[in-house]
């Protein structure tokens, strides 16, 4: 998971909130809460690194807390809020 590229499904929105965003997908009308600033801001750099792992450590997320992120971005793949996307190189 680490290694893979992913990025905001082009039919979601992200609405800030002072608990972190609201993501809503225009497609399939699913409403996700992103609970904490730190997955909003990782969720949100995606698209700008080459993998999960890169995005992480731009936003300054501690190594310890990894394997949770891991886990909410299988979940927003899941709900199809996030697609992966090629690996470029």
């Amino acid at each position: 998971m680490l290694d893979r590229a992913f990025t905001l499904h082009p039919q979601v929105a992200l609405r800030p909130e002072p608990f972190g965003a609201l993501a809503y997908h225009y497609g399939n009308r699913k409403l996700i809460f992103l609970k904490h600033p730190d997955i909003v801001r990782v969720v949100g750099a995606l698209a700008d690194h080459a993998t999960l792992r890169d995005a992480l450590t731009a936003a300054g997320i501690a190594e310890g807390r990894w394997p949770a992120f891991e886990r909410a971005v299988a979940s927003l793949v899941e709900s199809e809020m996030l697609g992966e996307r090629a690996l470029v190189g």
